[in-house]
């Protein structure tokens, strides 16, 4: 069936398909969307503190 360096080639095979495809779950799903919407909310801060200082430079 397999030789003994056949059977570790398949181990380590099956290691690195497994760590990358939970490597994978948890990129999709925490960090990917953890980086957008933590810069969607930074860039909303910026818009609104950019209208603040328009409305202050305004009535000054």
């Amino acid at each position: 069936m397999f030789e003994f360096d056949q059977y570790l080639g398949f181990l380590a095979f099956l290691t690195i398909l497994t760590i990358g495809f939970w490597l994978m779950i948890f990129l999709l799903t925490f960090v990917i969307p953890y980086w957008v919407f933590g810069s969607a909310i930074e860039r909303f801060k910026e818009i609104k503190e950019e209208k603040k200082a328009a409305r202050e430079s305004m009535t000054h």
